[in-house]
């Protein structure tokens, strides 16, 4: 596997990847540098547009658009640059929790995960926010106890639900009712070894943590490892098949798009990052791709009632 630059820049900490199928064009965002991005991958060039706090996911709307997952709420972009109109408001404290990975359902119901900034009082969450019905959003907490949520995925046929805490090394499934969006019969799907205290990524050995992921149409989990330097693929009972190393320390989200879905974009981070870090993975904070074998699924687009 040969990973390609898909872009000539580096963001702070790229995020959140899908795959636009109408547009054949990749989106993402860099939540530390406050921006949405986008990118047509023929040409190389990439337009940003800056929010006024952290984004920490996006996903596209049926009705066009955006719907974006910031810091202090969800907000619909009608247009690229567009207004931002608030959808709802997460039951977090903004001080110290922000918006982090999410994706839309079968059904166009947005899932966002948070992140505990304070890594200590486990007050990350899954939450479901429903606008098909018209008036308010509904947002129901599915999950909680973390610190940050991340890894959220479903299974080709819509039975299963993946969502890890990167800060646990932990990948859990549940049973999924898509109908009603419930969860059930909780599972580990995957646990990792934690980072020893006195290890640096310069010393390997390290395999990382799981961060965002994308499911193919066998059903196969692609995660990223964050300071892993690697993408892990996992078969729907668990067994790993395959890993593939990157050329930066700190992968954080694939996504498979372009014509035929058999394309592997792979976004990472740059800040915080060392010295001695960034001088053997220079690329750090870019944004790559690679081909696979087995296509991916289509992003699901946000539904929402147009009365």
């Amino acid at each position: 596997m040969t990973w390609q630059s898909v872009v000539p820049d580096t963001y702070a900490l790229g995020e959140s990847p899908f795959w636009h199928p109408q547009e054949q064009t990749l989106y993402w965002v860099d939540i530390a540098g406050q921006q949405i991005l986008r990118a047509n991958v023929y040409m190389g060039t990439v337009q940003a547009w800056d929010m006024p706090c952290e984004p920490g996911c996006i996903a596209p709307a049926a009705n066009g658009g955006l719907v974006v997952a910031l810091r202090d709420g969800v907000f619909r972009a009608q247009n690229w640059g567009g207004a931002l109109e608030r959808v709802a408001t997460l039951d977090y404290d903004t001080a110290t929790v922000r918006a982090n990975d999410g994706k839309c359902d079968a059904l166009g119901r947005l899932w966002v995960g948070s992140y505990d900034e304070t890594k200590s009082a486990r007050a990350a969450a899954l939450y479901c926010i429903d606008a098909r019905a018209g008036g308010a959003a509904v947002v129901t907490r599915k999950a909680q106890d973390a610190l940050t949520g991340n890894g959220l995925a479903w299974s080709p046929d819509g039975k299963s639900l993946y969502w890890a805490d990167t800060s646990s090394h932990r990948i859990d499934a549940w049973d999924f009712e898509e109908t009603t969006a419930t969860l059930s019969q909780r599972r580990i799907f995957q646990r990792f070894d934690p980072k020893p205290a006195d290890s640096t990524s310069a010393q390997g050995g390290y395999g990382g943590r799981p961060d965002g992921a994308a499911v193919d149409v066998e059903g196969n989990y692609f995660v990223a490892m964050y300071e892993g330097a690697r993408v892990c693929k996992f078969a729907p009972g668990g067994q790993l098949l395959a890993e593939f190393p990157t050329p930066v320390q700190c992968p954080t989200m694939v996504c498979l798009g372009g014509e035929d879905f058999k394309t592997l974009y792979l976004t990472s981070a740059r800040k915080g990052r060392g010295t001695g870090e960034l001088e053997r993975f220079p690329l750090s904070g870019g944004v790559f791709s690679c081909r696979v074998e087995v296509p991916g699924l289509p992003a699901h687009f946000y539904q929402e009632s147009k009365v």
